[in-house]
């Protein structure tokens, strides 16, 4: 039974305890872990479990095939996986801005930011590294990219990323300090399911990752996760068939910006994104109320309908404040077009 499940971001890892029920007396600690944490894979369990990352009521155990006892307390320390070198990539920009300090990104949808599991190649970091070869002096010593935010594979716009370790000290703290005392501005347009009560609002509800869906996050009680606040507008109503209204497309102003924020601020209000496959399932049904020609189009949109339009800050070696605007991409106008008419 696991009694715990804490979830570090970050550079940190995941701290994961489990206590040996009476039927599981006798069992070995291998086939225990890969049970209690299918997500894993037992190559994997049984390596942290060699590596010393597990431990039963505090010592640490070594051996995959040690017998267990009831009511023991197995505790597991899962480390972020360290991340695959990365290669330059020849892959198409489009670049809204460059110079030698950083380089602002419109990146389409369907592409991944950072290598990770499942996407060593082909992403954002691949391409700039194709792209600005030796104009990256380096980051901590290393020549890459300095990613200072990211965008969900599936939400297209705009993203800054610097080229040194001084554009990205000086963008590190602008996006720390959430534009609290600085030019920081970052707009997303958002089409979500239903109408909100208030034509204007903030959400501000802290995130975690969720206990229940790891690959998740989710509003927690105060005091747990990290801050979270997010300030919607309505720019549209659309109405279903029978004339009701059905969907609002709203500008999203993040004050602070974390993974799936607007997405699960949004779901947790009640209006999720359209179109998103992880907060908004429950809203599939809502698409039979739309008119054939709306409905066809949610049907085969194939992402959550989020873009990240507007971007300013201010430049980390001039001060300057700079600020770019991305248009909504051909399908998320496509989308929109197909809903008619806005409500007066």
């Amino acid at each position: 039974m696991r009694e715990s499940d804490e979830t570090f971001s970050g550079e940190e890892s995941d701290l994961l305890s489990f206590t040996v029920a009476d039927e599981q007396q006798g069992e070995r600690l291998d086939r225990f872990l890969a049970v209690s944490v299918p997500e894993v894979s037992r190559t994997r369990l049984k390596a942290l479990v060699l590596e010393g990352h597990v431990t039963m009521d505090g010592a640490p155990i070594d051996d995959p095939g040690q017998k267990l006892r009831a009511g023991a307390l197995i505790t597991l320390q899962l480390p972020e996986p360290e991340p695959a070198e990365p290669m330059a990539e020849n892959i198409p920009l489009a670049i809204v801005y460059e110079d030698e300090d950083l380089i602002v990104i419109d990146k389409p949808a369907g592409l991944v930011v950072h290598p990770a599991s499942g996407h060593q190649t082909g992403t954002l970091v691949n391409a700039l590294l194709g792209h600005c070869g030796a104009s990256l002096s380096g980051i901590g010593g290393v020549k890459r990219p300095g990613i200072v935010h990211r965008l969900d594979k599936d939400t297209s716009g705009l993203l800054v990323v610097a080229k040194n370790d001084r554009a990205h000290q000086g963008l590190a703290a602008q996006f720390a300090d959430h534009g609290r005392t600085g030019p920081l501005v970052r707009t997303y347009s958002a089409l979500l399911w239903g109408v909100p009560e208030r034509k204007s609002g903030t959400v501000d509800a802290p995130l975690d990752r969720s206990s229940i869906h790891r690959d998740r996050m989710a509003v927690v009680k105060p005091g747990r996760g990290r801050e979270a606040i997010t300030h919607f507008s309505t720019e549209a109503r659309f109405a279903a068939e029978n004339g009701a209204p059905v969907a609002t497309l709203v500008a999203c102003q993040l004050e602070t910006g974390r993974t799936h924020q607007i997405r699960v601020h949004m779901a947790h209000i009640g209006h999720p994104l359209i179109g998103d496959p992880v907060y908004g399932t429950g809203f599939k049904t809502k698409s039979g109320l739309l008119a054939p020609r709306a409905k066809a189009a949610v049907e085969n949109f194939s992402r959550q309908a989020l873009h990240a339009r507007e971007l300013g800050f201010a430049h980390p070696r001039s001060g300057e404040e700079l600020l770019f605007e991305s248009p909504l991409p051909a399908d998320f106008e496509a989308l929109i077009a197909d809903f008619g008419v806005p409500l007066a």
